[in-house]
């Protein structure tokens, strides 16, 4: 089990320093689609050359033009890409070959699939690497909770890594970590926190089982 570490609301500068603190309790970290739409794949770029060990992911959620958009986050440093669930069938098809081609990944973001069993399947078949539901911003000011989604899709992937991200933070990781997944995402709940060194490794105790 993985942990990510997303930073949506930092500059390139400030994420680059969060991202070296946590790094021992880190498995992947992201540049969050807020930080490349003010910023650019620069800031992907800074991160790549900024940390060590971890892996760098950039939250484009492209929609259109995959392969193109996987082409350059790569060429910017990032190991893994997303695109969003909703995405024509060919253009998750062009961002799973881009992404392979330089030996990347490619992560399918769930949040608005109205179907997820279904498209689960489907994108499983198609061949990306991870899957990934999403409680978004607006949904866990409603109460909405991940684990659910988290069962639905794990009970129908064969082949794909399941990935879980909304609103998880120290406090509420266990009851993700009991389901098993394959990376949890953690943004806010470590970002935020008073003491980000001692959140981070309060998640990586509750991965780990500690």
């Amino acid at each position: 089990m993985k942990l990510q570490l997303a930073i949506d609301l930092l500059d390139q500068k400030e994420a680059a320093k969060l991202a070296q603190e946590v790094e021992e309790f880190i498995d992947i970290v992201e540049i969050g689609t807020p930080i490349v739409i003010n910023e650019g794949l620069a800031a992907v770029e800074y991160m790549s050359k900024s940390v060590n060990d971890t892996q760098v992911l950039a939250d484009l959620k492209i929609m259109d033009a995959a392969g193109y958009e996987v082409s350059q986050a790569v060429k910017f440093g990032a190991d893994i890409v997303t695109i969003l669930g909703v995405a024509e069938d060919a253009s998750i098809k062009g961002a799973v070959e881009e992404a392979h081609k330089h030996g990347k990944e490619l992560l399918v973001d769930m949040i608005a699939v109205q179907d997820l069993e279904k498209r689960a399947k489907e994108l499983d078949a198609l061949g990306a690497d991870y899957i990934a539901v999403h409680t978004g911003y607006d949904l866990q000011a409603e109460g909405v909770s991940p684990l659910e989604s988290l069962r639905t899709v794990k009970s129908v992937i064969k082949n794909s890594k399941v990935a879980v991200a909304g609103g998880i933070t120290p406090e509420t990781i266990q009851s993700v970590a009991d389901e098993n997944p394959d990376l949890i995402i953690v943004g806010g709940g470590i970002a935020n926190a008073d003491d980000p060194v001692e959140a981070a490794k309060q998640c990586r105790n509750a991965i780990e089982g500690k």
